[in-house]
């Protein structure tokens, strides 16, 4: 009843409500919001919805943070980073899953988020962390593991379909492969991380805190299993409402950028900006810290995860549905990818990070978002 009490406080309480009450307003306002809305009345319920989200993305945070100082890294960061990438990889299956076609909603969500995270979440934590603290750096093998797999996970993903494909999009005989061994990479990597290279992902120079025996997380799990299981569902409880609120302003948005003439994809961006506003939230708040190594963790990882997740599970219901997933990237946005990875490596190569490299990732981001108006 204590560890209840303690997890289940009245600002807790007051947040699931608010989150789940929007939704469930959306839902019951459906017939009026599928018709034209004017100016004013539109702009209003996009503005309460985005003040939901943020209210309850500031609970989602302050959850994973509970569940991190109670498993430590990078037990604590995986629990916010798959559950927020298992339910935008839910959405975009249950998208394909639902009427009308749907051939690029994959490529154009992941590519989004890579140029979200990459970009303009690293570029912005590193400008903070790099102002405020003049020794900003990260575990090098750590973060070398992420680069690594992000190579190949967006080559196979975005580049190879064009080369090798069929008009942009893997045969039947191609998917099953790469859908299979992106899997299994995914899973050794995870493997790995949560064991014998647990401690790649720490913070560096912390070899005090290294020394002292950590308490290995099937005892914690034991011991604190009630406490842990409540807050992960409440951070789970917590997400969700974000994630389908942005769901159900899609339509709203792409009717309010209609009107201002701006570009469809223009939508997608924003929303996939909304949906990783919790992870973004810690992603700044540990660099405001000097916690390079959370910041990788936090982004890296979750980009890692959302292609390694998401492109196994569209090429499975294109395979079971028959429709083309197409996956082939645009020329102008394989050079961006290209370019940021390159920085990426060059901005955590170096012996510390610094707001130089943070200014040079923002600034890709807004040639990325030019490159969208174009």
């Amino acid at each position: 009843m204590t560890t209840l009490k303690s997890v289940l406080t009245r600002t807790v309480i007051l947040r699931l409500i608010l989150g789940w009450g929007a939704f469930l307003a959306t839902v019951l306002a459906g017939p009026l919001l599928s018709r034209p809305l004017a100016g004013p009345v539109l702009v209003a319920v996009l503005a309460a919805i985005v003040a939901v989200i943020v209210v309850c993305a500031f609970g989602v945070v302050t959850e994973a943070e509970h569940l991190a100082h109670r498993l430590g890294d990078p037990y604590g960061t995986l629990v916010l980073t798959l559950s927020i990438v298992l339910i935008e990889v839910i959405l975009i299956s249950a998208v394909m899953l639902g009427p009308g076609e749907h051939a690029t909603i994959a490529r154009d969500s992941v590519m989004a988020v890579s140029m979200i995270i990459l970009n303009l979440v690293v570029g912005v934590a590193l400008l903070v962390g790099g102002i405020g603290h003049r020794s900003l750096r990260a575990n090098s093998t750590g973060v070398s593991a992420y680069l690594s797999l992000l190579v190949v996970l967006l080559v196979t993903a975005f580049f190879l379909p064009g080369l090798i494909g069929d008009d942009g999009a893997y045969t039947p005989g191609q998917a099953i492969p790469i859908l299979i061994l992106t899997l299994m990479l995914y899973g050794f990597f995870l493997w790995r991380q949560t064991g014998a290279q647990a401690t790649d992902f720490t913070e560096p120079g912390r070899e005090a805190d290294a020394a002292v025996p950590r308490t290995p997380i099937g005892e914690v799990l034991r011991e604190h299993r009630t406490e842990v299981l409540l807050r992960t569902a409440v951070l789970v409880a917590t997400v969700l409402p974000i994630v389908l609120l942005s769901h159900d302003m899609a339509t709203l948005l792409d009717d309010g950028l209609d009107r201002l003439g701006a570009p469809v994809a223009l939508s997608g961006i924003l929303i996939a900006m909304i949906v990783f506003l919790p992870e973004t939230i810690t992603t700044v708040r540990a660099a405001f810290g000097g916690e390079m190594q959370r910041v990788s963790n936090l982004c890296h990882g979750a980009l890692v995860s959302t292609v390694g997740l998401t492109i196994p599970a569209v090429l499975t219901i294109g395979l079971f549905t028959g429709q083309t997933v197409l996956l082939a990237e645009t020329p102008t946005n394989l050079v961006l990818l290209g370019a940021t990875l390159l920085l990426t490596v060059a901005t955590f190569a170096g012996r510390r990070a610094t707001a130089i490299g943070g200014s040079a990732h923002l600034m890709l981001f807004v040639v990325y978002g030019l490159t969208v108006f174009a």
